[in-house]
């Protein structure tokens, strides 16, 4: 009697054509978010530093709209006009000439349930309008000296001055 051959079960299936394919599919995904999001607004690389973080939120109160600053005064990025260390109205920040800076912008504006933006012309930071509880995280370099404002363009009166020292 002959012996029939037995033949091996091949390694490379259909099955795990497709899971690589899928995996492969996800890390690119992946990938190119995680690039862009290593660009900042005003650039066109990625720069891999620490940003400067400031957090800063619409609301509204007796006074009208306002920015409030949800970073300690003791923070290198945020000028404050008294000694308190505590939240800014329309605050007033200081950076340094080539630094990355991150702007965190949440609408808390309970009261009115308006929607509110931020923007800096000159360095292309440009939020959406968001609704109430929305946030967006924008960053840039603050690549040029002087003094710039800050603002949204739904409420005039919500505006501040973000300043680059040499």
């Amino acid at each position: 009697m002959k012996k029939q051959k037995v033949r091996p079960k091949p390694r490379f299936t259909r099955n795990r054509a497709v899971a690589i394919g899928a995996i492969a599919a996800v890390l690119a995904i992946v990938g190119f978010f995680g690039y862009r999001a290593l660009v900042p607004t005003n650039g066109s690389v990625p720069v891999l530093s620490f940003p400067m973080n400031d957090f800063i939120k619409a609301t509204h109160g007796k006074s009208g709209y306002f920015y409030l600053s949800q970073t300690s005064g003791s923070v290198k990025g945020l000028r404050t006009s008294s000694s308190n260390s505590g939240s800014q109205i329309n605050p007033n920040y200081v950076y340094s000439k080539g630094e990355l800076v991150s702007f965190h912008f949440i609408n808390e504006d309970y009261d009115t349930h308006s929607q509110h933006n931020f923007n800096i012309d000159e360095f292309n930071v440009h939020t959406k309008d968001l609704g109430y509880f929305g946030s967006e995280t924008v960053s840039f370099v603050a690549d040029k000296t002087g003094t710039f404002n800050y603002y949204c363009s739904i409420h005039p009166e919500m505006k501040g001055t973000i300043t680059v020292e040499q």
